[in-house]
């Protein structure tokens, strides 16, 4: 599935995706990712549904969800190349993708964010109710 707007593709199909731009930003510009290995970013892709913004052929931003399709979605490794930030990018992207027809009909969806609330807020998202409830193991710096 594409979409074009505004001189901008966004599509949902791997072989558009450039993984070593994509490695780049996740290693290097994320604070999320820092020092991820390209065969990681590899495999997360391969076993994810994932999004990208184009412009002129050169990938400008990224999404992707991991999700079994039935019952959850999980967005991570959300991105737009700081020279397209503030265009509105990130909005359409959430657009385009939390309408897809694979993540119709969810139980959950979910995300994990420091800076970007009131972007996930527009499509519906909110602090999680009862957090006692959940529980996780977070690995700090596994890349290192």
């Amino acid at each position: 599935m594409e979409i074009s707007e505004n001189g901008f593709i966004f599509s949902d199909q791997k072989e558009r995706l450039d993984l070593e731009a994509i490695h780049q930003y996740l290693s290097v510009e994320s604070y999320w990712a820092k020092g991820i290995p390209i065969a990681t970013v590899k495999r997360s892709i391969e076993n994810s549904l994932c999004f990208g913004i184009y412009k002129d052929h050169v990938q400008v931003g990224f999404a992707r969800w991991v999700t079994d399709k039935a019952t959850f979605a999980w967005l991570c490794d959300v991105y737009i190349s700081e020279n397209y930030r503030g265009l509105g990018l990130s909005k359409k992207m959430m657009s385009f993708m939390i309408f897809h027809p694979d993540l119709q009909g969810l139980r959950r969806y979910q995300l994990a964010t420091l800076d970007a609330h009131g972007l996930y807020e527009q499509f519906g998202f909110s602090a999680i109710q009862n957090p006692e409830r959940q529980m996780g193991i977070v690995i700090q710096n596994p890349y290192r």
